[in-house]
């Protein structure tokens, strides 16, 4: 049987790419794949460092990843079950793209909190000058 190689074009909106960007570049995902980059874990462990996390995310997450070719879930025949989740090798490629995210948002942390900040409190002045019932245009 002779198979077509996929092409991806994540500009073209229905190429299944973006499908793979979504969830790479989810919150969740990124912070799931650096806790499991040091190594497999619980989901008990997961849940208590990615604070924030609800259990529902985290399993709708994990089983994403696993769905996705990244993670795997190894049950443990034991009373009570163990189940630990470990990333795979397509999984390990992750690391250092994410990684590298997470530093540049921890390096520009303080640019970006400065510029948020900027921004809103012009949104804010410019929305209490306008006059009731205008229409603002921001440019």
């Amino acid at each position: 049987m002779v198979t077509t190689p996929l092409v991806g074009d994540p500009y073209r909106a229905d190429c299944p790419t973006r499908r793979i960007l979504d969830r790479i570049g989810d919150r969740w995902t990124v912070l799931i794949v650096g806790i499991l980059g040091r190594g497999d874990a619980r989901f008990s462990e997961l849940l208590r460092e990615v604070q924030g996390i609800s259990q529902k995310m985290l399993t709708q997450t994990l089983r994403g990843l696993e769905r996705d070719g990244l993670v795997t879930r190894t049950v443990h025949p034991e009373v009570p079950v163990r189940v630990e989740y470990a990333l795979t090798e397509a999984g390990r490629t992750l690391l250092a793209p994410l990684r590298a995210l997470e530093e540049w948002s921890i390096e520009h942390l303080g640019e970006v909190a400065t510029s948020q900040r900027a921004y809103d409190s012009s949104t804010s002045a410019a929305a209490t000058s306008a006059a009731p019932g205008a229409v603002m245009t921001i440019v």
